[in-house]
């Protein structure tokens, strides 16, 4: 089955749900690994640490082409991004996994909600907001199209942090779907 990428106004269209984001009591819907490139694998349950981010994930392996040295970010450890605008973008709940993120979130992932060094408690990990920008790629497009890309990364985009956010493990710890998302006030 095609999936029809979504036009600039049909996803405008969907952006009041994702701005009613819970911002501060959500919930983890769903967890991704990526055990090789373009692999997915769903987990009900994994373990976050504070050296290699989600357990079995290829994040540290894979490196990032943005470094000198070629080595992993640890500012882009692991990514969230709200479900809502995974939906959106992906159209279906089975496709949210293609965006590349590891942790789906029914949570407000805003700039003003939760800036850089803001810390967030799932389940019994802790994983702090970095500065670096999470922005979409060319597999971004292929998988959800232009107008996606043109949207996640568009100023109200950019704000609501809709291509999701890059966090680091501070409190290594066990997440399972359904675990709260709660911040942690400094």
């Amino acid at each position: 089955m095609t999936i029809k990428h979504l036009t600039m106004d049909e996803l405008a269209a969907g952006l009041d749900h994702v701005r009613q984001s819970p911002q501060n009591g959500g919930v983890l819907e769903l967890i991704v690994r990526r055990p090789l490139t373009d692999e997915r694998e769903l987990l009900h349950e994994g373990v976050l640490d504070t050296a290699v981010g989600l357990v079995g994930d290829n994040w540290q392996t894979r490196g990032s082409r943005h470094r000198p040295d070629g080595s992993a970010n640890p500012d882009a450890q692991l990514t969230l991004m709200n479900s809502r605008a995974a939906d959106l973008v992906a159209q279906s709940r089975d496709r949210w996994p293609l965006a590349g993120d590891q942790l789906y979130v029914d949570f407000d992932l805003s700039a003003d909600n939760i800036p850089p060094g803001t810390r967030l408690e799932i389940g019994e990990a802790v994983v702090e907001v970095t500065a670096q920008p999470h922005t979409g790629c060319q597999k971004f497009v292929a998988r959800f199209g232009k107008d996606a890309m043109k949207f996640v990364n568009s100023a109200v985009g950019k704000q609501l942090h809709l291509r999701g956010i890059n966090t680091r493990v501070v409190q290594p710890g066990t997440i399972r779907i359904g675990d709260p998302v709660t911040k942690i006030n400094p």
